[in-house]
Formats: structure tokens, C-alpha cells, sequence
């Protein structure tokens, strides 16, 4: 399906319900919980090292000359250095974040149909998926900095279609990343309001995790990305052929 066809058809669907939403997420998440605690900490793992890229101007200056350290400021050439990398820390971030969320809500997907099946994490890292999640990680990288410098309120614009991306990606990887941006802002403006308010109730039923000595929060942090996958299916729909297919 193309982009123009998978255009209409959103604009066909039903207006997206919020209470159905966050009530089928909810139960869908009893089943993919043990999922999304295992993309919580791959996603740790697989962005520590853009951490350690980050910091290396200060590692290296605390080699090199320790004493400059213990001013409230940093030096200048850290600072500068750090900015540089900045952008390399979130562009890198973020691919791989996208690549295990969209690989989470596959999984939510089997789950849901009730299919036996090896969850494969690391789906959109094989086969030269990366690419294409990379260029979609700078479309989210210039977006949230567009909104950012919209005086702050262009960012609760921007975070409807954005926090789409990784369903498009997961179920409509046919299309380019341009395609799949285009896609999330058709169906974010069509529904911003319930989206936008099923994002910010999901995240903080997600953070309530906090109660359990902090450490429950591991496990129900990525309740928060399920309604994403209803979001999806409730706004675009499945063709059946394209899904099975994006399923193997």
C-alpha cells in the first residue's frame, strides 16, 4: 500500500476512542510485560556506549590535567567538545531506541492475534533495517529540535506524530522514512487531542511502577508504548497480506 492509499484509508477510520484504547492497553500489557521489561534493558545496553562517546572529552581531561575538574565550570574546549558529540549522543539514542520500540510493538502485535512465536528483538537491527531507522532518527532528531525552538509549544505539537513513528515503522516499513513521517502527522492531526492525552495518562500510569521501592518501574515503564499499537490499528488498520508479511 502507498502512501497516498494508506493516507485515505486514515482518513476513512473512525475517530480513535480514548477509554477503548487505554483499556485494551492495559490488558494487552499482562501479556507483553516480561517483553517490554527486556527491551527496557536492551535499550540501556545498546546506549551506553554513546554515553561513554559522550563523555569522553571529560574522561580525557580528567586524565590528562585532573585539577580542571574541580571548577564549577568545565573548560572551554570540553564544553565545546561535548557540545559536538551532543548530537551524536541523540541522534544514536534514538535510532536505537526506534529500532527495539518498533521491534516491542511487533511483538505486541503477535501477542494480541495470540501467536506462538520467538520474539525477535533485533529485528529492525538485521538485514539493513538500521538504515532506514537511522534516517528516521534524524526526521525525530530535526523535529523535536523544530519544535524545541518553537518557544516549547511546538513540542506538544510534534510529540503526537512522533511518538507514532515507531508503529509506522513496525507495520508500514514498505514505505520510505519520509512516507512513514508524512503518515504519523496525518493520522496525529486527525486524532492529536486523544493521542496527545493517551500518551501523558499512559506515561504517568507507566512511572506508578515507582511505588515498588523504584525498581517496578522497570517492569511497567513500556506501558506506555502499548496504546501506540492500538493507536495504529484503530487509526490505519492491518491489510492482513502486508502484515503477515512484516510479521516474518
Amino acid at each position: 500500500m502507498n502512501l497516498e492509499n494508506l493516507t485515505q484509508q486514515i482518513k476513512t477510520k473512525p475517530d480513535l476512542e480514548f477509554g477503548t484504547i487505554f483499556s485494551r492497553s492495559i490488558e494487552l500489557f499482562k501479556k507483553v510485560w516480561l517483553q517490554g521489561f527486556i527491551i527496557l534493558l536492551l535499550t540501556f545496553v545498546v546506549i551506553l556506549p554513546f554515553y561513554i562517546i559522550l563523555y569522553i572529552p571529560m574522561i580525557a581531561l580528567g586524565i590528562t590535567d585532573p585539577e580542571s575538574l574541580q571548577h564549577d565550570a568545565l573548560p572551554p574546549m570540553a564544553a565545546i567538545a561535548m557540545a559536538i558529540l551532543a548530537p551524536v549522543f541523540a541522534i544514536g539514542v534514538t535510532t536505537f531506541a526506534l529500532a527495539l520500540n518498533a521491534a516491542f510493538l511487533k511483538i505486541c502485535r503477535e501477542k494480541d492475534l495470540g501467536k506462538e512465536s520467538s520474539d525477535d528483538y533485533f529485528f529492525f537491527f538485521k538485514e539493513g533495517r538500521l538504515g532506514k531507522v537511522f534516517i528516521l532518527a534524524l526526521y525525530t532528531f530535526g523535529l523535536s529540535i523544530a519544535g524545541a525552538l518553537a518557544c516549547g509549544v511546538g513540542m506538544f505539537y510534534v510529540m503526537v506524530p512522533v511518538s507514532l513513528i515507531p508503529a509506522f515503522l513496525a507495520f508500514s516499513n514498505h514505505l520510505s522514512p519520509l512516507e512513514m513521517v508524512k503518515a504519523s502527522f496525518t493520522l496525529g492531526n486527525k486524532n492529536w487531542l486523544v493521542i496527545f492525552g493517551l500518551v501523558i495518562v499512559s506515561a504517568f500510569v507507566a512511572q506508578l511502577g515507582f511505588i515498588l521501592c523504584c525498581v517496578g518501574v522497570l517492569f511497567t515503564a513500556m506501558l506506555g508504548k502499548v496504546p501506540t499499537y492500538y493507536m495504529y490499528k484503530d487509526g490505519v488498520g492491518f491489510n492482513e497480506v502486508e502484515a503477515n508479511s512484516n510479521l516474518l
